[in-house]
């Protein structure tokens, strides 16, 4: 017994480094990758999007096709917190509960930290218990994207803004209705607005 408690152990230990390294690496990988450009790694090329513009009050200004805003890795770290870039640009996240929006109650419009894309209402925000702001559906379908996202093993849908490609947080089929989705979204991808009385 003494010697089937010493094997596990050492197999457990090597498991937690082994994933620990696996990590290491795909956090090295993801950062040679993203250093140089704005969409590293999306494999996104357009020159041009579709996007439905809002005003500050959330009402709809219709579709239109803008250029894809596209900076220097260096353009954006003048712009953004450390945070921000990190979450961002090289698709980090943000740790739970850490966030000032995942308690934001208030009426209003959730937009892009990197390019003022409408992203998100307050009408479909709900408290997930995840400790990140959580949404049931996009402001528009136009504004975000979707991306298959192979981490730690398993397969998840990123969420990124059409408009600059942040990394905005993953969505998941775990949420109310009327969609049963769960957008997760990252404190630091997004800027609140309130809506004005």
């Amino acid at each position: 017994m003494n010697e089937l408690t010493r094997r596990g152990f050492i197999y457990g230990a090597a498991t937690i480094a082994g994933c620990g390294v696996l990590i290491g690496v795909q956090r090295v990988c993801s950062s040679a990758f993203a250093d140089g450009s704005d969409n590293a790694g999306t494999g996104d090329a357009a020159s041009e999007v579709k996007i439905v513009k809002f005003s500050e009050d959330g009402d709809s200004l219709g579709v239109v096709t803008t250029p894809k805003v596209r900076k220097t890795a260096a353009q954006w770290k003048t712009q953004l917190t450390e945070l921000q870039y990190e979450v961002t640009r090289r698709a980090d996240t943000d740790r739970p509960l850490s966030g000032e929006l995942n308690e934001e109650h208030r009426a209003g419009l959730y937009r892009c930290i990197d390019c003022e894309n409408a992203l998100f209402s307050s009408n479909s925000k709900f408290d997930s218990g995840t400790g990140w702001p959580s949404f049931f559906q996009a402001i528009a379908a136009e504004n975000v994207r979707e991306r298959k996202d192979v981490s730690f093993g398993t397969v998840v849908t990123e969420i990124r803004c059409t408009l600059c490609d942040a990394h905005l947080g993953h969505v998941f089929t775990d949420g109310p209705r009327p969609t049963g989705l769960r957008y997760c979204m990252n404190s630091a991808a997004l800027r609140f607005i309130p809506k004005k009385a």
